[in-house]
């Protein structure tokens, strides 16, 4: 099963929380917090204002920071999508 996007909707796939922090301390499962970084997996055709379409601006691959509760999460096959407006897409990581 394929997840295709539509109009300026982008699906992510969040990137796994570290186990440790850089200074070596070893997090508990329960005090970890999700990122907000994400794979962008699949992008929609984009918004259409005043009869124009707004391309989206992220590209399938690139990893992204979004606002913390933004998006629908599904899960697909075990494993875990979320859907967002790109709106809700803050920065791309470089």
């Amino acid at each position: 099963m394929k997840l295709v996007p539509l109009g300026d909707r982008v699906v992510l796939k969040q990137l796994e929380a570290e186990e440790t922090t850089k200074s070596g301390i070893v997090l508990p499962g329960q005090s970890k917090e999700k990122p907000q970084q994400a794979e962008v997996i699949a992008v929609g055709t984009g918004a259409v204002v005043d009869g124009k379409t707004v391309p989206i601006e992220v590209k399938v691959g690139e990893k992204v920071i979004y606002s913390k509760y933004a998006g629908t999460t599904v899960e697909i096959e075990d494993v875990e999508y979320i859907i967002v407006k790109q709106d809700d897409i803050l920065a791309v990581l470089k």
